[in-house]
């Protein structure tokens, strides 16, 4: 609580926290209890090491509430995928050609970034070649609101990266996620998530074309603790891009910001999901204040679901008043956010002394869903104080072979 003018006390929506209290804020982002259930889920799909059964995973899957009694299937087939895309309006069918022609043309510019190389020494060449890897898994969550983006982001990272398989898994895809995934042309589509999803792509499926004999040699994609729970189970057996805690927007802000688009994007991750969390740094009390009262009635005119996840959500959020913009950054830093904001006088110069985020969103205009659903780029997902691999090209381009090629066995021993 604090005063307004009159010296009454108001409510405060964010939590105010000081900044010798954020540390207590960063938490390890594979719950224990996520982690107990994930592994009793994959250990009761069968064994480690072996593909897993279709009608093992679909009983599972319907018990956990992926399927519906009446589904005989654990895939959405091409044609369903098909049949959504065409069953949607000219805007969304536009929406979606748009952001993946953008999403193209940045991996392209990314592969191209990533080249072999080859050196000479006395007596021989040495260099590594790049080369993608066979199947990649990408996941995208179900939860309350469909995410073509993370069809689009990851996707079709993996096709341009030149990967043989690309494997996508959504429990109970909405039309706009199949429409996403025939967008992508995804070759496998499984219609199952949490633990037993990413099972899936680790092990493989028996009698499923593309992964019968052996799962994804790397899976990438955002998702709940029981996804990230069974990403650090099967890390090591295949490549993973990261385990994430939940989704995070994090504002830098100073006695310039405008607090009532500060609250709107704080608003607007605070309603992704009841455990995403939205953060306030700033230098300035007023503006700390302003951004709560904003953030207070905007809520307020929100629909539900909406309201109610954002209300949520904000019970795990906080504001911190920063003595210099040098302490922002470094509070930022330690937290390490998904999505980095800056509002700020130098607004670019503040944004590149900072080092540890995801996606970075400089000045007033550059809200954070252009990033989530549109500039076409693939910021790293990174979240919760870990810091993770690059989304790009990196994630699907693993295996960077060395060789050594030798013409004179004297001439080489003797530079030794």
């Amino acid at each position: 609580m604090s005063d307004n003018n009159n010296g009454q006390k108001k409510k405060m929506v964010l939590n105010r926290l000081a900044p010798s209290e954020v540390r207590l804020e960063i938490k390890d982002p594979v719950d224990p209890k996520a982690l107990e259930q994930a592994t009793a889920i994959m250990n009761e799909l069968g064994p480690e090491g072996e593909a897993i059964a279709q009608d093992k995973l679909l009983e599972v899957a319907k018990r956990l509430g992926d399927l519906n009694e009446d589904d005989t299937s654990v895939t959405v087939s091409k044609e369903e995928c098909l049949a959504a895309y065409e069953s949607l309006t000219e805007t969304e069918r536009n929406a979606l050609n748009n952001i993946h022609a953008r999403v193209v043309a940045f991996a392209k510019a990314q592969r191209q970034s990533i080249q072999d190389i080859e050196i000479d020494f006395p007596g021989g060449k040495a260099g590594h070649t790049v080369s993608p890897c066979r199947a990649a898994g990408c996941y995208a969550p179900g939860g309350r609101y469909p995410l073509p983006s993370s069809v689009l982001m990851t996707a079709v990272t993996a096709k341009m990266a030149g990967c043989e398989t690309v494997v996508l898994s959504s429990p109970k895809p909405a039309p706009i996620t199949k429409a996403a995934a025939h967008v992508c042309g995804v070759d496998v589509f499984l219609q199952v998530g949490g633990a037993q999803a990413i099972a899936c792509m680790a092990r493989g499926v028996q009698n499923l074309p593309s992964l019968e004999c052996s799962g994804c040699d790397v899976i990438v994609g955002p998702g709940n603790k029981w996804v990230t729970a069974a990403k650090s189970i099967v890390s090591g057996r295949c490549g993973i891009d990261m385990l994430a805690g939940p989704s995070e927007v994090l504002v830098i802000a100073d006695r310039t910001a405008n607090p009532e688009v500060v609250a709107a994007d704080l608003i607007a991750q605070a309603e992704h999901d009841v455990v995403a969390r939205a953060i306030l740094l700033s230098t300035d009390e007023k503006v700390i204040d302003s951004v709560n009262d904003h953030v207070g009635r905007q809520i307020d005119r929100l629909p539900e679901p909406n309201r109610g996840t954002a209300a949520a959500a904000l019970g795990q959020s906080f504001a911190v008043l920063c003595s210099s913009i040098d302490e922002a950054i470094q509070l930022s830093d330690d937290i390490a956010p998904e999505h980095l904001e800056i509002q700020t006088e130098k607004a670019m110069e503040v944004g590149m002394r900072c080092g540890n985020y995801g996606g970075l969103f400089v000045g007033e205009h550059a809200a954070e869903v252009l990033g989530d659903y549109g500039a076409g780029r693939k910021y790293r997902m990174i979240n919760n104080n870990v810091i993770g691999y690059s989304l790009c090209k990196r994630s699907f381009l693993p295996l960077e072979k060395i060789w050594i090629f030798s013409s004179s066995s004297s001439s080489s021993s003797s530079s030794l």
